[in-house]
């Protein structure tokens, strides 16, 4: 992932789960995404998930200049 994601983490009754979220930019917080975690690590599929999120962000923040 890049600078600036961040991960929060919930634990309750009904299991694990994480959301991610960049806080890079001043004016906005982007939740990138949001997903049950049922294995110790991150899987794949949601890192790779996440990361497309926010380069979508770049390249969308790069074009409004």
């Amino acid at each position: 992932m890049s600078a600036g994601v961040r991960e929060i983490r919930i634990r309750d009754a009904s299991g694990i789960y994480r959301v991610m979220y960049v806080v890079k930019f001043e004016e906005a917080i982007y939740v990138l995404h949001c997903f049950q975690k049922k294995t110790q690590a991150t899987p794949k599929p949601d890192k790779e998930i996440a990361a497309a999120r926010y380069w979508a962000i770049v390249r969308e923040r790069k074009g409004q200049r």
